[in-house]
């Protein structure tokens, strides 16, 4: 077992469904889109940018913040800060007039890099977020009522560092998932009708040196690795596998902790797990779950450090068998790498317009990187070489643009502070 791999117990489990709303080409209902894998279904899209697509609509009142968006039925979702108090918002995804705002906090949240992060989750006639000061709600979709919220502190949260709760929950089933990041409950599974507490899943000490206690600035994702259903977190300390069940803790490798944040959602697929981290500890890993009786068991079969390959933030995409994202801390360099070795087939060290880290999304044979400067490029997704189809700016840049990207309905979604620019990808 790698020096870096504690183990425990596990059981088998058949997998839960996810989210109650359509994963079809119209519908973006949760962090990362339909899959939780940065994915859209679209298709008959622009195959490149000879300039910028046509601008549908640019509005504003979404607040102060980070959050891409979710869409579901012709309805918009995000987080954003106010004067007195950070909201979940939902916007008329046709024009993006505000529909109406609920407050998730009883003030603005205050820490480093100040606004929202989380994209909202959607399912069935309700939307769950997580607030950035570390609480988390489920409210109507038709009104924004609040059916019911927990505070983080209630299970003695905790962050990594100081930037605020950057996780969008996970909808399973008939469960609600966050991450408060306490001693005792690293994981909370709730029930997503009433918010009743099912299960709290505790993290051991000795997972290993790297990194931090307390939660880090990933969402939560599922694998099936081993035959066991198990849910992966990317924490302080590292990537955790949880037993869904009960919330048993299976696993944890601490090898790409880094001591300042861990950001990017592990990528699941088959019995492997890819994951990466940026700044000067981090690095990147491929692990092989398996299972033998009740013990499952999380081994490095590569490992990357910090100056060979990682990703900052803004997310990798698993499309057959490599895996995109943009490489370097704070760099973003497009590459493709195999998902199973690690190994780069291309790019890391070149790019089109643009500077900074990269929030990458797949759609129609194509990536979409956008960068901290804002700038948005597309770029052919194939392991063939790195083929740009064309770039523009926006037409609103301010600050970092950390907001994903968001493809659905043949429209490009691009959240920028408290301004939503929505464009046109269909010829």
């Amino acid at each position: 077992m790698s020096r870096f791999v504690k183990s425990g117990c596990c059981a088998l489990l058949m997998a839960l469904p996810l989210l109650a709303i359509a994963a079809d080409a119209g519908n973006w209902p949760q962090w990362r889109g339909p899959g939780r894998d940065g994915k859209s279904a679209e298709t008959g899209l622009l195959k490149e940018w000879k300039e910028a697509p046509p601008l549908v609509y640019m509005t504003e009142g979404f607040g102060g913040g980070f959050a891409s968006v979710s869409l579901a039925d012709g309805k918009l979702f995000t987080t954003g800060n106010f004067p007195d108090h950070q909201a979940l918002i939902c916007a008329n995804a046709a024009d993006g007039s505000i529909l109406w705002k609920t407050p998730i906090s009883e003030t603005t949240p205050k820490h480093d890099h100040g606004g929202s992060r989380c994209t909202p989750s959607l399912d069935g006639d309700r939307v769950y977020a997580i607030s950035s000061g570390g609480a988390i709600y489920c409210c109507k979709i038709a009104d924004g009522s609040v059916i019911w919220s927990h505070k983080f502190s209630d299970w003695k949260g905790k962050m990594m560092s100081g930037w605020g709760y950057s996780e969008s929950p996970l909808v399973d089933g008939d469960r609600v998932l966050c991450t408060p990041g306490g001693e005792d409950a690293m994981v909370v599974c709730l029930n997503k009708m009433d918010g009743k507490e099912i299960w709290t899943s505790a993290v051991p000490k000795n997972i290993g040196s790297r990194g931090k206690d307390g939660a880090g600035y990933s969402s939560i994702v599922i694998t099936n690795g081993g035959g066991v259903k198990q849910y992966v977190q990317l924490v302080g300390r590292g990537v955790i596998g949880l037993r869904a069940t009960d919330g048993k803790y299976l696993w944890g490798y601490n090898g790409i902790a880094n001591g300042v944040a861990n950001i990017p959602t592990p990528i699941p697929f088959g019995d492997l797990i890819f994951t990466s981290t940026g700044y000067g500890d981090g690095g990147t890993a491929v692990l092989k779950l398996s299972s033998t009786g009740d013990e499952v068991k999380a081994e490095e079969i590569k490992y990357l450090g910090a100056k060979e390959l990682q990703n900052h933030h803004g997310g990798m995409i698993l499309l057959k068998d490599h895996i995109y994202f943009g490489a370097k801390h704070n760099s973003g360099f497009p590459v493709c790498v195999e998902a199973a070795t690690a190994k780069v087939v291309w790019g890391n060290d070149a790019r089109g317009e643009g500077s900074g880290s990269a929030a990458v999304t797949y759609a129609d044979g194509n990536l979409i990187y956008r960068y901290d400067s804002g700038h948005v490029a597309l770029v052919e997704a194939t392991p063939t070489g790195y083929h740009m189809k064309g770039s523009f700016m926006p037409k609103h840049q301010e600050g970092k643009s950390w907001a994903h990207p968001v493809v659905a309905g043949g429209k490009l979604y691009l959240r920028e502070q408290g301004k939503l620019m929505c464009y046109n990808l269909k010829p």
